[in-house]
């Protein structure tokens, strides 16, 4: 079974999701340049929210470098190790566990781990049972060190295979049988291909529906304590930012939700309400301080279906136009699925739930339409039980 979530959200000047050289994301779409936001600020925007909507802290993971010094700071908090003895000891443990460590900074994995939150007490608790080991290991890097600079293929000998209780001690570090939003976005482990997850949730980059132009912000900061016989500005800049109505679209696949934890049906079941609200709510973070382009969306769409997905982006292929962006948006948006549904039938189609804050829901049965924002989700929902 899956559930499709399909948004319509307007911002007005901001710079949510930028490039390498500080400018909105863009991308050509239908011949036309498009604002855009990528689906991994969306899907970061939306995990930050899963603990407001029902999940518990050690129901969500973090994507972090960080292991060993977290680690470390266990082993001296909790066991009285010396601060920096534990962390190449934790070093050394990593190691040991198959994974590599950043080339510049030691004290960092090599790659970001999305792990669940148990994850440093479980690397700190496997490097005080083989402290002696590890902390030998740790002695003859140093000293390995010492006589050679490190680079590349010193540090690519330095990773080891793990033996099979290494690996054990490995997967109960890296367990996420009940981490819900690795279960929902999955996980890739180059080193070793046993820990990765399959996602079960897809999200598309959110693209606006008309052509965007990027635009900039000359602005000009004054000293405050300038003195009165100064004038002038002390700080110039510029700034980019678009104004731009996005589509939006995440699918959620629940036997592969259902797979990822366990088949422990009252976590799915709390896991995708979480998901449902908190991808309503997901707004990135960024410029948000100067911009606060905080719009809910307006435009709501969920389907519940059997099987296969449709991602409705080619309502805009064609871009939209006019002075009512969101009402067109939604004209096309509704147009689109109802012809895609008399097309292709409703034979996989369980329950289709829309709500529209300024347009009209043209095209749609009258029982497919939501009054308020908690009847949407309570009939998401209960079309996911039967």
């Amino acid at each position: 079974m899956i559930i499709e979530l399909h948004l319509l959200q307007s911002f007005p000047v901001s710079n949510l999701n930028r490039d390498d050289v500080g400018q909105p994301k863009t991308a050509t779409f239908g011949g036309q340049v498009r604002g855009r936001i990528s689906s991994q600020s969306l899907k970061r925007a939306a995990r930050l929210l899963f603990n407001r909507y029902g999940l518990r802290p050690d129901e969500t993971g973090v994507r972090t470098k960080r292991l060993v010094e977290q680690a470390a700071g266990l082993l001296k908090d909790e066991h009285q190790r010396d601060f920096e003895e534990a962390v190449a000891v934790a070093s050394s443990g990593l190691l040991a566990l198959g994974f590599g460590l950043d080339k510049r900074r030691k004290t960092l994995s090599e790659y970001l781990l999305f792990v669940g939150t148990e994850a440093a007490t479980l690397l700190a608790e496997y490097c005080e049972r083989d402290w002696d080991r590890l902390a030998a290991d740790a002695v003859g890097r140093a000293k390995a060190a010492e006589k050679k600079k490190a680079d590349a293929t010193e540090e690519k000998t330095s990773k080891v295979k793990p033996d099979k209780a290494t690996l054990d001690a490995a997967a109960r570090i890296l367990d996420a049988s009940r981490v819900v939003d690795i279960a929902l976005f999955g996980r890739m482990i180059a080193d070793n291909k046993d820990f990765n997850v399959s996602a079960a949730s897809q999200v598309a980059h959110a693209i606006s529906t008309h052509a965007v132009v990027n635009e900039y912000d000359y602005y000009t900061a004054v000293d405050d304590l300038q003195p009165q016989d100064e004038s002038g500005a002390d700080m110039i800049g510029t700034v980019d930012f678009n104004s731009a109505c996005y589509y939006r679209y995440a699918n959620l696949h629940l036997d592969q939700l259902a797979s990822n934890l366990s088949g422990d049906t009252e976590l799915v079941g709390r896991a995708t309400r979480a998901w449902l609200e908190a991808f309503i709510d997901a707004v990135p973070s960024g410029k948000q301080n100067s911009t606060a382009a905080l719009t809910p969306p307006e435009t709501l769409l969920v389907v519940v279906r059997d099987r296969s997905a449709w991602n409705l982006a080619n309502a805009f292929l064609k871009p939209v136009t006019g002075n009512d962006l969101m009402v067109t948006s939604t004209q096309q948006l509704f147009g689109h699925f109802n012809r895609l549904r008399r097309f292709y039938g409703e034979d996989d189609l369980r329950a289709v739930v829309a709500a529209s804050i300024t347009a009209d829901v043209a095209g749609l049965d009258e029982r497919e339409v939501a009054p308020s924002r908690y009847e949407l989700v309570a009939r998401v929902l209960a079309a996911t039980k039967g």
